[in-house]
């Protein structure tokens, strides 16, 4: 069976830009109908899919946090090279990472970081959730059972320089919150079954900024962007944006 691939994607609406940033082994679906609602409102968006994302596994597996920041940097530079001088970025999970890191290197209107770790202390969780998908992606190659749990098992043994690279990209974006005097919206998941919550008040916390917020979405899951909550989502950074210093 042949699995279509998803591709990035850019919603061309007003003048002011979006850009817009997936998870760790997500891609562009996970911000796609937010993307949607604010070219409704107006707003242009672009979501890239990083390196290895969106693929085979054993792709992914064979990328580091340097790749995907690359790649983020590359973002932001199509969207200048648009014509879009004015850009915000909101990121969930590890593109809310990436949206802090962009914040501390690029201008930025504004930075909403939504379910985002700032600790590294979910590799077990992740590992997880990563096997999890690994799994679906080689089901839906119709492999059978016994090469999908061997490959699975030869995928994880070459997982640790991908994980490393996802801990030293945190903990250095941790280390730099302070350098972040660009607008910040944190937005949090109550029931976030992957990452530690107390990330979202210690970014609010140490973000440099003086126009920051913070908001907790009480029963609502990790992938906040996919879920019952995702209009009150739409709808949040949607008014957040509006009150953003625009030209």
């Amino acid at each position: 069976m042949k699995i279509k691939e998803p591709k990035p994607f850019t919603f061309e609406a007003g003048n002011r830009a979006v850009l817009l940033l997936h998870g760790f082994t997500g891609h562009s679906a996970d911000v796609r109908m937010l993307g949607r609602y604010l070219e409704k409102q107006g707003y242009t968006s672009h979501a890239p899919i990083y390196r290895g994302h969106g693929k085979p596994p054993e792709e992914l597996v064979g990328t580091t946090a340097s790749d995907w920041w690359e790649d983020i940097e590359a973002a932001y530079d199509h969207l200048k090279e648009l014509g879009y001088d004015e850009i915000a970025v909101a990121g969930l999970s590890l593109g809310g990472v990436l949206s802090l890191k962009l914040a501390m290197n690029r201008p930025i209107k504004g930075v909403i970081p939504i379910c985002t770790p700032i600790f590294f202390d979910n590799k077990k969780e992740l590992s997880a959730g990563f096997r999890f998908k690994a799994k679906e992606y080689k089901q839906l190659q119709q492999k059978d059972k016994e090469t999908i749990e061997q490959e699975l098992d030869e995928l994880m043994a070459n997982s640790d320089e991908t994980f490393d690279s996802l801990a030293n990209l945190i903990e250095s974006v941790r280390d730099d919150l302070d350098t972040i005097y660009a607008p910040t919206y944190v937005l949090q998941a109550e029931e976030d079954e992957m990452i530690n919550k107390d990330s979202a008040n210690y970014i609010y916390d140490n973000v440099e900024c003086d126009d920051k917020d913070l908001k907790w979405y009480e029963g609502a899951p990790h992938v906040i962007t996919l879920s019952d909550y995702k209009d009150q989502v739409h709808e949040d950074v949607h008014k957040y944006l509006e009150l953003l210093d625009w030209s």
